[in-house]
């Protein structure tokens, strides 16, 4: 493969439309990537609603044994069991707790684990926790000391017993051992002393860590659901289109004559419409710089003649003293520059014809009547000695087309001329429409010698030529079928020669209807 092409194949890498592919389908990815940070600022709002709950149940405590005597609240408060183990003491100085519902052994308690004792899943799950915590709004808390159950630091106070004012409850949050969160409530009671309530809130991490999991396979079952249905699209969108994209460049590159661009049959879509519209354009492509070589080599031959003999006469003329001779020789290079300046004319006109009928703009174009006005126009400007031009109308009135009527008039001309050329002495042309079923045909019929059944596909190539005995040579550049073959081409029809009926050609142009 040529540089060009391996570099500009290196350059569509990890292409636009791919990476759009991608980002596209990773979006269900990040968002559940994302909900796994939600579940955190969830946790947040569950600790927040545990603490309130806890501080709630601090207040209710107090203001149960508020109005007991001091042996009465700690005979009640003793007595409480809560369902996850909640410790609830009564502190009546610094330190001093004279009632702590953990003192009956039957009593239910929370664990606060031994860290070095977890096994690996554990230990990762924590550290997940820690992470996901750090980018979530829990924070860094202090870590919780069983033997220091005072409320340290909360609105400056430094025991149980000022932590707020008679019945308004204070909380704060702690790290146990384990990991697990703890949550301190107080209530300060009248007389000095504090109802103090601890839970764990190790519950909520596990419920979280189940949900976090769920989410996590979740996430990767997306995530490999995506990746697979990107590589599809990848495979279906991006690398047909890289395929055709290369061939494309290829083919602009003009190294390889016979670029190959794939046709995708199997695809039914749009890719594969463009794949089949790419090749046979290529195809149309080929086939026109093949003709242009072709032409520029037929031009070449067909001006090398005229030229070798123009050539001839010059170097002849200069060693030539006889008038009569000089005369005939002036004549020679006189009917040879005559030649060429046909030869170029039509070439011209040839050359520029594909680009011109590109530009054209069709109307609707009465074929009958152009026919008519071409015939008047031959009769007055004068035909040939002996030779006549008829019109055969069409029976129905109008034959419409839909063309360019300098083009059409064109093909008639050429058609015309070459009848009139051929035609016998004396003898009769006859231009003739008729309408069919959503076609308008166009016939001239001469009574000339005709055209040899194996020579009828030859008469539109260009620089054609078989001319009658009595013409003189170089009097047509073999270029006027060919050019109105090309114009009928373009407006969608065909044209071809048959024997006309008792002897002769007839030339047949087949129009869509309008």
């Amino acid at each position: 493969m040529p540089g060009e092409v391996q570099e500009w194949r290196r350059g569509l890498g990890f292409g636009s439309l791919r990476a759009r592919i991608f980002a596209v389908n990773i979006v269900a990815v990040i968002v559940l990537a994302i909900m796994l940070l939600y579940l955190d600022t969830v946790r947040s709002r569950l600790l927040d609603e545990r603490t309130d709950a806890l501080a709630g149940q601090a207040s209710l405590i107090a203001a149960l044994v508020a109005p007991l005597t001091p042996p009465e609240r700690v005979a009640a408060l003793e007595r409480q069991r809560f369902p996850r183990g909640t410790r609830i003491r009564l502190f009546r100085g610094p330190g001093d707790a004279v009632a702590d519902n953990w003192r009956r052994p039957e009593a239910r308690r929370f664990i606060i684990a031994d860290p070095a004792r977890d096994p690996w899943r554990r230990r990762s799950a924590k550290l997940i926790d820690r992470l996901l915590e750090a980018l979530g709004s829990v924070g860094t808390l202090p870590p919780y000391d069983d033997a220091m159950p005072a409320l340290a630091g909360l609105r400056g106070q430094t025991d149980p017993a000022g932590v707020a004012g008679a019945g308004v409850p204070a909380t704060m949050l702690r790290r146990a051992r384990d990991g697990a969160v703890i949550i301190i409530a107080a209530v300060p009671i009248p007389g000095g002393d504090v109802v103090h309530l601890t839970d764990n809130a190790g519950d909520l991490t596990r419920i979280l860590r189940a949900e976090r999991l769920t989410s996590f396979w979740l996430l990767l079952g997306v995530t490999a659901l995506t990746l697979s249905l990107s590589f599809y699209l990848a495979r279906t969108i991006v690398r047909p289109l890289r395929m055709l994209a290369i061939a494309a460049h290829r083919v602009r590159l003009g190294r390889s004559r016979e670029v190959i661009v794939p046709r995708l049959p199997e695809r039914r879509d749009e890719i594969g419409a463009l794949a089949r519209a790419l090749s046979d354009m290529s195809i149309a492509l080929r086939h026109r710089i093949d003709a242009t070589e072709a032409f520029a080599a037929d031009v070449a031959h067909e001006l090398k003649n005229p030229l070798a003999s123009l050539r001839s006469a010059v170097d002849v003329l200069e060693s030539v003293e006889q008038p009569e001779l000089r005369a005939r020789l002036l004549s020679v290079i006189r009917d040879d520059v005559t030649r060429l300046d046909r030869l170029i004319t039509g070439i011209s006109e040839a050359s520029r014809l594909d680009a011109e009928l590109s530009r054209s703009r069709f109307e609707p174009v009465d074929a009958g009547a152009l026919c008519a006005g071409l015939v008047a126009a031959y009769r007055i400007a004068g035909l040939p000695a002996g030779v006549m031009l008829e019109y055969l109308p069409p029976v129905i009135g109008a034959a419409p087309v839909f063309g360019d009527p300098a083009r059409l008039a064109q093909v008639l001309r050429n058609l015309i001329d070459n009848a009139l050329s051929f035609s016998p002495v004396p003898g009769m042309v006859l231009v003739s429409a008729e309408t069919v079923p959503g076609r308008v045909i166009v016939r001239v019929e001469d009574q000339g010698p005709g055209v040899p059944a194996e020579n009828r596909g030859d008469v539109f190539k260009r620089f054609y030529s078989q001319r009658p005995d009595s013409e003189d040579f170089g009097r047509h550049s073999g270029l006027g079928l060919s050019i109105a073959g090309a114009i009928v081409d373009a407006h969608g029809g065909s044209v071809r020669v048959d024997d006309r009926p008792g002897g002769g050609a007839c030339f047949t142009v087949e129009l869509p209807g309008a």
